[in-house]
């Protein structure tokens, strides 16, 4: 298992971190051509998307992932069933403009619709051959095949945002990535579409799949209700600042959790009966993350301003407040975000749906409260008070009722990086704020945060636990 982790997480780090840059860069160029409002058009169509690709997965690719007895003419005839799927629902996303259009009083969602029912083909039909891929733990090609897909992907949407596609450029790009990612992925996996549907592969998966399913659409309404408000009840713009900031306050998760994430599932399934192996790589992992994440948290909570500025310009000042209360919960959501895959390593996407009903009551009401609140400022306050709350209840179910464990050992993995966090933060109260530009003050203050952060390892002792931990995988 050691090897199998390194190389996973290795061939993720390059994958992911490479992804973030070209995100980052190609973001950087077109926020500086597309105006708030363009982003705002494609943040709302967005929200549908990322539904429509949730339904095209319908679970069945985590599934194909725990389920190593499926043979090779099931997994056809999954793909098939697959293919199907994504047919019927790229058609009737087609038609989806009209209502969404209704809905948001903007006749342009009905064009947006139609082009995007081709990405929603592509993604759902190259759900069967990532998954194959990652069952088969070739992390390298997944990886390095997505890095080639976004830079495809930025470079057309910079070259139609220039020659003044407006937000077409970044529909497009999307588009043209699904695809991209289908075609390669195919061609790597060998697959055969099975025409004829076996109902049997289907019953196989579908215990694990329904469940997995049945999170993914609570999940999705409640991470994505406020986006749809916002669009509704506030302005185009506000949602792009809303989004903007909301994107951002997830890039650390991008950057570290999403490189160990995609890596857990396929190699501790094989530990599905040995809890205690499971429970002690999740408190691993929860160690590594507070450790990071909650310095870091206090870091971009004190340096919202310069961050947004620097990235996007000046024209998203509206997004500095908003992100300055998001980066609160970055840490929270890094630890999160490890553990749908813990539960899915462990069999029990049962725990995993009911942790994500409960969530979903936390967050849908607390996105209420903030759209009657009346600023996207009270929207994100309500946001993180409700990732705090799931935080609590998902690591109850975890310790408890799938470990048979308590708290207390879970609490251990956070004194610690708690007691970093404070050192960052006594320093930024103290520290002057600079009058330089938005780039001078984050050179200075990030060598600031890297020095206070090895400074915290060596006086809480977590440099070396954090060598061990590195020996130990």
């Amino acid at each position: 298992m050691a090897d199998e982790f390194k190389k996973g997480i290795f061939y993720s780090a390059i994958g992911k971190y490479s992804n973030v840059v070209i995100q980052l860069l190609v973001t950087a160029v077109l926020s500086r051509i597309l105006t708030p409002a363009e982003y705002g058009i494609v943040a709302v169509v967005n929200v549908f998307l990322i539904f429509f690709q949730m339904l095209a997965d319908f679970g069945i690719g985590p599934a194909i992932i725990q389920n190593k007895s499926l043979e090779k003419e099931e997994i056809n005839s999954i793909f098939g069933f697959s293919l199907y799927l994504a047919l019927f629902l790229g058609i009737v996303f087609m038609f989806l403009g009209h209502p969404i259009s209704a809905f948001y009083n903007n006749e342009v969602y009905k064009p947006i619709s139609i082009v995007l029912a081709i990405c929603v083909f592509f993604y759902g039909i190259l759900v069967v051959p990532q998954s194959m891929l990652l069952r088969d733990k070739k992390f390298s090609t997944v990886n390095m095949v997505t890095v080639l897909a976004n830079i495809v992907s930025g470079v057309v949407s910079i070259v139609m945002a220039i020659n003044g596609f407006s937000y077409y450029s970044l529909i497009i790009s999307n588009t043209a990535k699904a695809a991209l990612l289908f075609i390669i992925f195919y061609l790597k996996t060998n697959l055969k579409a099975s025409l004829k549907i076996d109902k049997a592969p289907l019953k196989k998966i579908f215990s694990f799949s329904k469940n997995q399913f049945l999170f993914n659409f609570i999940n999705y309404f409640s991470r994505n209700l406020d986006s749809l408000l916002i669009g509704r009840y506030f302005s185009a713009s506000s949602l792009a600042f809303y989004d903007k900031a909301y994107q951002v306050s997830l890039y650390p998760n991008q950057i570290l959790t999403n490189v160990i994430s995609p890596v857990i599932q396929p190699i501790m399934s094989d530990y599905e009966k040995n809890l205690e192996k499971i429970k002690s790589v999740y408190l691993k992992i929860t160690t590594i993350l507070a450790t990071i994440g909650l310095p870091l948290s206090v870091f971009l909570v004190f340096h919202s301003s310069d961050i947004i500025l620097f990235l996007f310009g000046d024209q998203w000042s509206g997004s500095v407040v908003t992100f300055q209360i998001l980066a609160l919960s970055v840490w929270i959501q890094m630890i999160l975000s490890s553990t749908g895959a813990i539960f899915q390593s462990a069999n029990r996407t049962d725990l995993l749906l009911l942790s994500g009903v409960l969530s979903a009551v936390v967050t849908v009401t607390a996105i209420f409260i903030g759209i009657w609140a009346g600023k996207i400022e009270y929207v994100a306050l309500m946001v993180i008070i409700a990732f705090t709350v799931n935080f609590i209840q998902t690591n109850y179910l975890l310790m408890y009722r799938l470990f048979n464990s308590n708290f207390i050992e879970f609490g251990k993995a956070l004194v610690k990086p708690v007691i970093m966090a404070i050192i960052q933060g006594v320093f930024f109260v103290v520290i002057p704020r600079f009058s330089f530009s938005s780039f001078v003050n984050l050179m200075i203050n990030g060598i600031a945060f890297v020095i206070l952060f090895i400074i915290g390892l060596i006086l809480t002792g977590q440099m070396k636990l954090l060598k061990e931990v590195i020996k130990k995988k």
